[in-house]
């Protein structure tokens, strides 16, 4: 391989990881620049080997860029697009690591001129922590990562993208736009919002909140582990989600009432049952879902 040039815009949590993975694996055949809006940031990402070059100037950094990874807020993407384009070679891919899709690509498919090319993507990976000092080599090794295949960009670019992608160690699964906002929501989305409503409803328990706190355990700490996520990440997640998110609450609204109702009710064997049945989805769920991944 050709020694390739990488920018990456933001270099936090995904695209420090992802600099770091790319830099263990290629070395010296891969050279990657990384785009910090703080000088603090860019010496920190250069210190930790995330990138080889940093900078806040957008020209320096995209030039002659073969791939641009795009890892900012999902409504800070298209803006940084329109700021990066007159910089962009001719070939020149783009990919991202936003959680929604669909909202994307709707933007960017009426300013993307026909010789720059976008591959949406989605690595399922992450932690409650941020910023770059929180980056990790391995944290894409064996998570879902999901490629987008209908944002008509050529096999070719395909091909040279999976060429580099494929040393994080992901698990790749391609689905349309639709779908993958839909199951986003679903598996990621929802129960983040869900997390941040246990601890309002811990926060909210008036008189005995500071008794509660006092018997938080491992349940609650596992449960609300992901409340302690990026709150700007998240509100871009759910403007640009929104459809998905709202029905996938209101159905886990549904759901709830059920369980009050028979709580209510006193009707045991219902409760039970609904216990019984997420105790053994959930006991096959993680393995079933390992094998329905493309190992790259």
């Amino acid at each position: 391989m050709s020694r390739l040039k990488l920018a990456i815009i933001g270099v936090g949590l995904i695209g420090g990881s992802l600099g770091l993975c790319l830099k263990d694996k290629l070395g010296e055949d891969i050279y990657i620049t990384g785009l910090c809006r703080h000088q603090a940031s860019m010496d920190r990402a250069v210190a930790l080997g995330a990138v080889d070059y940093a900078s806040a100037d957008i020209e320096s950094v995209v030039s002659d860029a073969d791939i641009v990874f795009l890892s900012p807020p999902v409504l800070q993407i298209v803006p940084m697009v329109e700021k990066i384009l007159p910089y962009l070679k001719k070939g020149c891919i783009l990919t991202d690591a936003g959680s929604t899709k669909g909202y994307i690509w709707q933007h960017l498919q009426k300013i993307l001129p026909d010789d720059i090319y976008y591959i949406a993507g989605h690595p399922m990976t992450g932690r409650e922590k941020s910023g770059v000092d929180a980056a990790m080599k391995d944290l894409f090794v064996g998570k879902a990562y999901v490629i987008v295949e209908d944002t008509g960009a050529p096999p070719e670019a395909h091909k040279k993208l999976m060429s580099v992608l494929k040393y994080t160690g992901a698990n790749f699964t391609t689905l349309d736009i639709a779908k993958h906002d839909r199951c986003a929501s679903v598996i990621s989305h929802v129960p983040h919002v869900t997390a941040a409503a246990l601890v309002t409803l811990l926060n909210r328990s008036g008189d005995d909140r500071d008794s509660c706190i006092k018997l938080i355990g491992g349940g609650f700490r596992d449960t609300t582990r992901i409340a302690s996520s990026n709150a700007d990440m998240w509100a871009d997640i759910c403007m640009t989600n929104g459809e998905a998110i709202a029905s996938d609450l209101r159905e886990l609204q549904a759901i709830l009432g059920e369980v009050i109702t028979a709580v209510e009710h006193h009707d045991r064997q219902a409760v039970h049952d609904y216990f019984a049945a997420s105790k053994q989805l959930r006991d096959h769920l993680l393995q079933d879902a390992s094998k329905k991944f493309d190992p790259n």
